[in-house]
């Protein structure tokens, strides 16, 4: 083992490495179900989880075991292009608003009175599996378990292959707050195409907390990334536009998400699984990660209760083809994203569109859906495509 296996090496059922949104949405559950008390659980990871470094959102029809995190709520949101803007009136969802140090707390508070699960804020450095244990090292210490659940992402993954594209959700944030009163508190932004495309999918999505305070974000579906300068002149440019002239910036916050079918599942062995973005668990057609990432978890603490090879989990769906269908488009036709969800929001059914959006639909209703979408654009990646496999 390369010298790894240490005498006093710490023994656990399951190791996390990596302590971000899936890990501890799953270890939260775990602890909720009342049934892994007697498992000796570790979370591995050198971020202590104590500053407010981002901002997820989600909507749901339903109370949400995450109701304590929820900071703000909206049952309206706005859609808007260069040419039209539709009021979308999302009841019975509500489109929610969770700040990560918010999140953590709740987690992290319920994790610490458990005498089962340990936190250890260190870096992993090393992970190696056998055939009935899986040995971990950090800088300091190494660790065993039966089984491992990694979330450290591996970007070689996707990126050295050209079967699946690849594309990024990249965004620069700014929590601002306005001498005067400019936002309407009740209506969400969720997409505004009205930017500048500049041959790219960009639009602007805006989070108000009250009618001087949002956060406003720069957001692209594409495959390179910005240089910081061009967000921030970007997110200056639709501040003014917004006619607001005396403003503060109260926070920033900046991200990359990776937008990819490729099947990170075939990477998971009998006692180890890749989760989080590092398992594909990403919704890769639109890069929202925290719904997913919450059904994901709850398959994962179900199979827990029965079985153990975590080879078995993983089922491909017909939505895995719409995404990569979507994919396929915005990888050769970056351009083409604002007329695909303009098309898809102008006259939808916005309840529908949620439903599909998170997976729940009918076939029947699927097409209610993708009919709206430029068909032609959707034919030929899917030709393509077929030709491809």
């Amino acid at each position: 083992m390369n010298g790894i296996f240490e005498k006093h090496m710490k023994q656990y059922d399951y190791i996390f490495t990596g302590a971000g949104l899936s890990a501890l949405m799953t270890v939260y559950k775990m602890v909720v179900s009342g049934k892994f008390q007697n498992k000796r659980i570790l979370l591995l990871d050198e971020n202590t989880k104590q500053t407010n470094d981002r901002t997820w959102c989600f909507w749901s029809e339903n109370k949400s075991i995450w109701g304590p995190s929820i900071s703000k709520k909206w049952d309206s949101a706005l859609f808007a292009n260069a040419d039209f803007q539709r009021r979308l009136e999302l009841r019975p969802y509500q489109y929610n608003k969770i700040q990560g140090l918010d999140f953590y707390n709740q987690v992290l508070e319920l994790i610490a009175k458990q005498k089962n699960i340990d936190f250890v804020q260190e870096k992993v450095v090393e992970i190696e599996e056998s055939e009935s244990i899986v040995l971990v090292k950090t800088e300091t210490q190494s660790f065993s378990c039966s089984q491992l659940f990694n979330s450290i992402y591996n970007p070689s993954l996707a990126a050295n292959q050209s079967k699946y594209p690849l594309l990024q959700q990249h965004f620069v944030g700014w929590f601002i707050q306005t001498e005067a009163p400019v936002f309407n508190r009740e209506q969400a932004t969720f997409m505004d195409f009205s930017v500048e495309q500049k041959g790219n999918t960009r639009f602007m999505y805006v989070l108000p907390i009250s009618e001087t305070e949002a956060l406003l974000e720069y957001t692209l579906f594409s495959k390179e990334l910005l240089s910081k300068k061009e967000y921030e002149t970007e997110i200056e440019n639709y501040i003014h536009k917004l006619g607001i002239r005396q403003y503060q910036i109260l926070e920033k916050e900046a991200g990359t998400i990776p937008m990819t079918c490729y099947p990170f599942w075939k990477h998971n062995t009998q006692n180890a699984i890749n989760i989080g973005t590092a398992g594909g668990w990403t919704k890769a057609s639109t890069g929202y990660t925290f719904k997913n990432a919450d059904k994901k978890s709850s398959q994962l603490v179900s199979f827990l209760e029965t079985q153990t090879d975590f080879r078995k989990l993983y089922k491909k769906t017909k939505f895995w083809w719409y995404d990569l269908l979507l994919l396929d488009i915005l990888d050769q036709k970056n351009e083409t994203g604002a007329a695909i969800f303009s098309a898809l929001f102008q006259k939808g059914n916005p309840q529908l569109i949620f439903k599909f959006l998170d997976e729940e639909t009918s076939f029947w209703e699927d097409l209610q859906v993708i009919w709206k979408c430029p068909k032609g654009l959707f034919i030929t990646a899917l030709l393509k495509r077929l030709f491809h496999f």
